[in-house]
């Protein structure tokens, strides 16, 4: 239903552990779309920042939902991760931090890909 789409979806995490209901519906949304052929590009900001760095994604715990782990993989494989560059610079987490395939970009970036033609841009 969704492959015929030749939209680009740009989804904005802002919460990592401390919301992890937000959390989860991020991670869940993006990969969700990844995983039905459509464009996703992933940004980790705020808290969620920090699951740009290996093994933290497997610290999260909400009962009922996807391993974040897996959801985060599929995402790095079939879409676009990118860790805000101001989050990532409070946090200390540089690009040589980050899991492979992970990018830092700042508001310029996301800005391009939420007004290019056919994006569609989910914030949580």
């Amino acid at each position: 239903m969704l492959t015929g789409m030749a939209r680009l979806l740009v989804v904005k995490a802002t919460a990592g552990a401390d919301a992890p209901e937000r959390c989860s519906q991020a991670f869940t949304v993006a990969s969700t779309a990844t995983a039905a052929g459509v464009e996703v590009s992933f940004w980790l900001t705020g808290e969620s920042t920090w699951f740009a760095l290996p093994g933290r994604a497997g610290q999260f715990e909400l009962p009922h939902a996807a391993p974040l782990p897996d959801l985060l993989d599929l995402l790095i494989g079939g879409g676009r991760v990118t860790a805000c560059t101001q989050c990532a610079a409070r946090r200390g987490i540089g690009p040589e931090d980050v899991l492979p395939g992970i990018r830092i970009a700042g508001a310029a970036v996301f800005v391009e890909e939420i007004m290019s033609d056919g994006a569609q841009a989910v914030v949580y």
